[in-house]
C-alpha cells in the first residue's frame, strides 16, 4: 500500500497552504485597514488584529497538521490519539470550508479543498488501527 507517500504528498500540501492562509488573511487585513470597514461600531484597528492574528493562527495550525502527516509518513506509523484529533479537525476545517468556498470563490477552490480534505482523510484511513510496521511483521517461531 502507499501509505508513505499519501502522507508525505499530504503534509507537503499542508505545507504549502499554511503560508497562503497567512497571506491570503494578510490581504483580507490590508483592505479592513484601507478601507477603515467596522463591523456593527467595532474598533477597525482591532478587526485589523484580529485577521492577523486568525490568519497567524491558522497557518500555524496547518503546520502543526502537516508536521502529524509527515511524522506519519516519514515513521510509516499512525499517529498518535492527538495527531489524529488534529488531523480529524482539520479534515472537518477542510469540509466545511470547501461548502463555503464553492458560494463565495468558486469551483476551483472548492476542488481544492475537497483534494486536501481527502488526502487528509486518506492519509487518516491508511493508518487506521493495527496498520503499524511493527503490528504488520510475522511473529517470531
Amino acid at each position: 500500500m502507499a501509505r508513505r507517500p499519501i502522507a508525505l504528498v499530504t503534509a507537503a500540501v499542508l505545507f504549502l497552504e499554511a503560508p497562503g492562509i497567512v497571506a491570503l488573511n494578510a490581504v483580507m487585513a490590508r483592505f479592513v485597514e484601507v478601507q477603515s470597514m467596522s463591523l456593527d461600531g467595532l474598533d477597525p484597528d482591532h478587526m485589523v488584529t484580529g485577521t492577523w492574528v486568525l490568519g497567524i493562527v491558522s497557518g500555524l495550525l496547518l503546520a502543526l497538521c502537516a508536521t502529524v502527516a509527515l511524522l506519519a509518513g516519514v515513521r510509516d506509523r499512525r499517529p498518535g490519539r492527538a495527531g489524529r484529533a488534529l488531523l480529524v479537525g482539520c479534515a472537518v476545517v477542510h469540509g466545511v470550508l470547501g461548502a463555503v468556498t464553492v458560494g463565495l470563490i468558486g469551483w476551483g477552490a472548492f476542488a481544492f479543498m475537497t483534494v486536501v480534505l481527502g488526502l487528509i482523510v486518506l492519509t487518516l484511513v491508511a493508518y487506521g488501527k493495527g496498520t503499524d510496521a511493527l503490528e504488520e511483521a510475522p511473529a517470531p517461531a
